[in-house]
């Protein structure tokens, strides 16, 4: 095996890792340099994204007005092709409701299947497709208005 693909697969880990506390702490700046400007996402029936701005306003709308969560990850797979790669991973995350939505949680366990493209600037995420397991919980713990 070619060493630098190891450098590659942990360059992506990496950005997985930076993508899941950028929405855990809400730094939505942080996502210049994890997804690409024309990235794309699918999120499940009529949650489409286009472009880096539309995956900001999409977290923004879910994340914005609950309380803490958590997006964990695991059984992380990545292929790399070049200048383009591949991962999967496992995701079980974790929202709990802000004030009178306090006493809700939602979780939606899953996976994320992702294309990364690489760029001067490093591995960037071109295309999101989020696999939903299962629902645990109340949607009202994200306070959607």
């Amino acid at each position: 095996m070619d060493i630098s693909l190891l450098f590659d697969e942990r360059a992506i880990h990496h950005q997985l890792y930076a993508l899941a506390s950028a929405m855990d702490n809400r730094a939505w700046d942080a996502l210049d340099t994890i997804i690409a400007d024309e990235a794309e996402g699918d999120f499940g029936e009529g949650y489409e994204v286009s472009g880096r701005a539309g995956f900001v306003a999409m977290f923004r709308r879910f994340l914005g007005n609950c309380g803490p969560t958590q997006h964990l990850l695991g059984n992380i797979l990545v292929s790399i092709d070049g200048e383009r790669a591949t991962s999967r991973c496992y995701v079980r995350d974790m929202h709990q409701g802000d004030g009178i939505h306090s006493d809700k949680f939602l979780s939606t366990p899953g996976e994320y299947r992702d294309q990364w493209a690489r760029t001067s600037h490093g591995w960037r995420l071109v295309h999101r497709t989020k696999i939903n397991l299962m629902m645990i919980g109340s949607v009202e713990a994200l306070g959607l208005k």
